[in-house]
């Protein structure tokens, strides 16, 4: 590991003037290539304080050993030579977009004397142009196959044209005459290619310009009457027709726009593009990425209009190009793609209307297309048996962890504080063994204050003793519970063996690998907890959020798994499914609280209005801080209800006075009379209770 400081260069050398920079490792291969406004204020970022670097940043800098830069004249030629370097360098922290699949695309090959008409799949190729890409493959031939009616254009393979040139004999589609015989000489290249590039312009949207042609010329034939003439055209119409109904109008006004949606999480991200042209989707096309650099929505948004129109011509370049979030700075893009369309080029962000609603239906196929990515990895078996591997080799286990269990705690601000436990058996996830712990505020004898720094290592040491400890006790099979001792969990009670099934309950099976979602403090706290049960045939690791570490007792260093490492992402999965599955019953939790606030208890105030008192004044805080008159101008209230929920929420704050709820009194003495107000109980014990139980918290 190196030491940024050791290659940073001295004040003074970094030119103030936009450039891309390179940064090398040892070997002198290219790590990461990046472009910047000011050279010196860019480079001058990555060489500060590394504990206030994103953790990739940091992994980045102290991983290279040298940085160079190039100087530009302007962020157009930064964008361009940038692109440039990551295509031929491919360096291994910026982010690179692979398919998520292999889209096949419709190309004429008009580099050649006698273009052709195929499938393609793959890179791109010079000379060739081409349409979609396209979900299958059928769909384009039985496009093609209603066009060469129209369009006889070449689509044999250079073999078979060569054969039936050497022949004189033209293949069977030169026979029914879906095809015109370049290859027999019946139509000549100049006439044959004006058919290509014909069939070009239509797939290209330009389509209201030839069916009006045809349509004339039909009309025109009928009137001299050669109806065996207009009988054809009208089939030729009706054959373009049909192949301009198999792509569904999207955009009235006949838009020629890509829309580019993305769908992210912090390892990795998606990003789908819809081809629309004429008001038409003409094809669709996905890339993933793994995020190996510190990079936010614009940045992928920026790194995918590189990659997708890096290598178009300037015909790929529509007039409109909609995304989910502008680069930044927007301007030199937008003129980068502007250069390379030879004309201006819209570069936005949907508001309204259709072409929201458009963006919103591809974010959605982004998000499934991001949940079919990790489904896919996920459900390999060889995968999953490589990366129980890898975790065993890592970790130095005896055998492959079979069952992992992961915990996770979360909390807000130290209250409702809960705990997840999720199970994943031979690499898939259990969710009929999922456990969900209420934090109790005790480990043994010791009370927990929520609120102090130490929240999360107690926490963890409970729930994996209340866990484990509820294992011994089935293990044993004495049938014998102490509620208190083992944590009271409701659906446990009643013994180790399920009185319907007769199986053993889920806590009776132990696991192979514990894993906590924290670092060092988390671990050591879950090996004591152990420790402390006499359990030593259960291994225990924690993964770290912030650098994918992975911590293990009682050593000062972490295991660090390689970026592409199976292993490490059937890990990252399981931690995520666990802070998914604890922050989901938190935020039930909480919601509950504060469903049962102040405002539930004022008589005649319906949902609606509690919602418009809330979204005015947005939060129950500033609405206790307000007036009555304040209170009044919110629509819906009027004088003697902001009177009451003024004197209901004063009479809930914490150290105020106490208030009568029923007639807005301050009560001097804490006791309201249980004539007055039906009930017995007194204010100011209420707020006593409130607060002990917000100190318990």
């Amino acid at each position: 590991m190196a030491d940024p400081s050791s290659y940073r260069p001295k004040p003074g050398q970094i030119p103030d003037s936009p450039g891309v920079y390179r940064f090398r490792d040892e070997h002198r291969r290219v790590i990461y290539v990046g472009k910047a406004k000011s050279l010196r204020q860019r480079l001058s970022s990555y060489f500060q304080d590394l504990a206030g670097l994103h953790p990739r940043t940091r992994t980045m800098v102290t991983t290279a050993a040298s940085v160079e830069w190039t100087v530009v004249s302007t962020e157009v030629e930064a964008l361009q030579l940038e692109y440039s370097w990551i295509k031929e360098f491919d360096p291994r922290f910026n982010v690179k977009y692979r398919d998520d699949k292999s889209y096949p695309s419709l190309a004429v090959t008009l580099g050649e004397e006698f273009p052709r008409v195929q499938v393609m799949r793959g890179p791109k190729r010079k000379g060739v142009r081409y349409f979609g890409p396209y979900a299958h493959a059928w769909a384009i031939r039985e496009t093609v196959d209603l066009m060469l009616r129209v369009f006889p254009v070449r689509t044999c393979s250079a073999g078979v044209f060569k054969r039936s040139h050497q022949i004189g004999r033209p293949c069977l589609l030169g026979y029914i005459g879906k095809c015109s015989a370049p290859c027999v000489g019946r139509v000549t290249p100049e006439e044959h290619r004006e058919l290509a590039e014909e069939f070009c312009d239509f797939m290209a949207g330009r389509t209201g310009t030839y069916l009006r042609r045809l349509e004339k010329q039909m009309h025109t034939a009928a009137e001299e009457m050669e109806y065996e003439k207009a009988a054809r055209l009208r089939d030729d119409i009706e054959a373009l027709r049909r192949a301009m109904e198999k792509n569904a109008v999207v955009l009235a006004d006949a838009t020629d726009a890509d829309l580019i949606a993305v769908a992210e999480d912090e390892l990795e991200a998606a990003v789908q593009i819809f081809h629309v042209r004429g008001g038409r989707v003409r094809g669709q096309r996905g890339w993933v990425t793994d995020k190996v650099e510190a990079v936010d929505t614009a940045g992928l948004v920026e790194h995918a209009l590189q990659q997708l129109y890096g290598e178009e011509s300037g015909e790929g370049v529509p007039r409109e190009v909609l995304v989910p979030a502008l680069p930044d700075p927007v301007e030199p893009v937008a003129q980068w793609l502007s250069d390379r369309r030879g004309a201006g080029v819209s570069l936005r962000v949907p508001q309204r209307g259709d072409k929201k609603d458009l963006m919103a239906t591809v974010q959605r196929n982004a998000q499934q297309a991001l949940v079919l990515h990790k489904t896919k990895r996920a459900s390999d078996l060889t995968t999953r048996s490589r990366a129980l591997e890898e975790i065993a080799e890592a970790l130095e286990l005896d055998s492959a962890p079979l069952r992992i269990e992961c915990f996770d705690i979360s909390h807000l601000q130290g209250q409702d504080v809960v705990a997840s436990m999720v199970v994943f058996e031979d690499g898939l996830a259990r969710k009929s063994e999922y456990r969900r712990f209420q934090i109790k505020g005790r480990v043994g004898d010791e009370r927990i204050w929520h609120g102090t720094g130490q929240d999360d290592v107690r926490s963890m040491h409970e729930v994996i003793a209340r866990r484990f400890r509820r294992y011994l006790l089935e293990k044993q099979k004495t049938g014998e519970w102490d509620e208190e001792a083992v944590g009271g969990d409701e659906p446990l009670a009643g013994g180790p063996v399920d009185p319907e099934t007769g199986r053993p309950r889920r806590f009776a099976y132990p696991p192979q690998l514990v894993v906590v979602d924290g670092g060092r403090p988390q671990v050591a706290a879950a090996q004591r907890a152990l420790d402390e049960l006499g359990i030593d045939d259960v291994a225990v690791c924690g993964l770290a959020k912030r650098l994918e570490e992975v911590w293990l007792p009682d050593q000062d260093d972490p295991v660090v798994l390689p970026r592409s490492s199976e292993g490490l992402y059937l890990l990252q999965r399981v931690r995520d499914e666990a802070h998914r599955f604890a922050i989901t019953y938190q935020r039930g939790k909480r919601g509950k609280r504060m469903k049962a606030g102040p405002l539930d208890e004022v008589a005649g105030l319906g949902e609606t209005r509690k919602q418009a008192l809330l979204k005015h004044f947005g939060s129950l805080k500033r609405l206790r801080a307000a007036t009555v008159e304040q209170i009044c101008e919110v629509p819906g209230i009027g004088r003697r209800t902001a009177e009451t929920v003024a004197a209901a929420l004063a009479g809930a704050a914490p150290g105020g006075p106490a208030v009568n709820t029923a007639t807005g009194e301050i009560i001097e003495d804490g006791t309201v009379e249980a004539e007055r107000t039906g009930t017995a109980a007194t204010t100011a014990e209420s707020s006593a209770s409130t607060r002990e139980r917000g100190q318990e918290r």
